[in-house]
């Protein structure tokens, strides 16, 4: 039988065999969705992800590379993937654990902490072992990765001066260049802005648009299936090859162009020991309107303009 030691042993080198990138990192959220599809945190982690790699393999496109220079565009990446790995390592072992307590049909929570997991999360993840409440899991679940990259990442010296400060962020936060987008086979695609992302409560509430949008009955058999059959490559190609008279060429594929990158990770401080969860992050979000085609004809006309620079 094995001991609490073995778990442990056992989720560490699970987590960190699937935290190589962001290939790696999106195929084991989606995984472990389609094999527990109630909790369903798991898939809206795959299509973000996506989207993280698209936003990667950009600073690889030749419309960044006239925009942007090395430095800059290394910078971002690193933000991109800094939040990626560090979402990833927090959230597996919970997957996980999750997991283990299915197979021995009882709660090991309590082995959380084991993992710098919140213990918010330990009391989230009991309430829902008991109710099966999946709404309460999903927002639980982004309000705590939310708070988990807050410091490592939005408030970190680096990134808040060298990023979330500086002009190429700051430029598209105002021209609203950045989306989560959720495609289809069909062609068709709902994207949602992302607007000031270095805003805590901003993005838990984006997080949970994107949970309304993406297990709305109308769209959610669509996206499954297009994350199905759909290979994640970190192409912009991955959706834009479903799209008419689509020209996808200059989207590189993500491990032709990054290596692995190795990642330091700090002892985390407990969020919610330190500032507890506010009320408004629990309120029911409405479904903002899709803005695909303004942000479609945006892109496209700024991708005509750095051909010009």
């Amino acid at each position: 039988m094995l001991t609490e030691q073995d778990l442990i042993a056992y989720i560490n080198k699970s987590t960190e065999r699937a935290n190589i990138d962001n290939i790696s990192r999106t195929k084991a959220y989606q995984y472990f969705y389609l094999e527990f599809p109630e909790i369903e945190w798991s898939f809206l982690a795959s299509m973000v992800s996506r989207n993280a790699g698209w936003n990667i393999t950009d600073m690889h496109s030749p419309m960044f590379k006239r925009m942007l220079n090395h430095r800059i565009r290394k910078q971002l990446f690193s933000t991109y993937e800094r939040a990626n790995w560090l979402i990833f390592s927090d959230a597996y072992p919970q997957l996980l654990l999750y997991q283990l307590s299915c197979e021995v049909q009882k709660p090991l929570f309590h082995l959380l902490r084991h993992f710098s997991v919140s213990t918010f999360m330990e009391q989230e993840w009991l309430h829902f072992w008991q109710s099966r409440d999946k709404d309460r899991l999903v927002n639980a679940l982004i309000i705590n990765e939310q708070n988990v990259i807050q410091g490592p990442v939005t408030k970190h010296p680096f990134y808040k001066y060298r990023i979330f400060m500086n002009w190429p962020y700051l430029m598209q936060d105002i021209l609203k260049m950045s989306a989560v987008l959720f495609p289809t086979r069909s062609g068709y695609i709902y994207a949602v802005t992302v607007h000031d992302f270095s805003n805590l409560t901003k993005r838990i509430r984006l997080g949970k648009q994107l949970a309304n949008i993406l297990f709305n009955p109308i769209y959610y058999k669509d996206f499954l299936d297009f994350a199905i059959h759909t290979e994640h490559t970190g192409s912009r190609n991955d959706y834009l090859r479903y799209l008419p008279h689509s020209d996808a060429k200059d989207s590189p594929i993500l491990r032709f162009v990054y290596p692995v990158i190795e990642h330091q990770d700090n002892i985390r401080k407990d969020w919610y020991l330190r500032g507890g969860v506010k009320k408004r992050w629990w309120k029911k979000e409405h479904n903002p309107k899709n803005i695909w085609n303004g942000f479609n004809k945006k892109r496209k006309l700024i991708q005509t303009l750095s051909k010009l620079m």
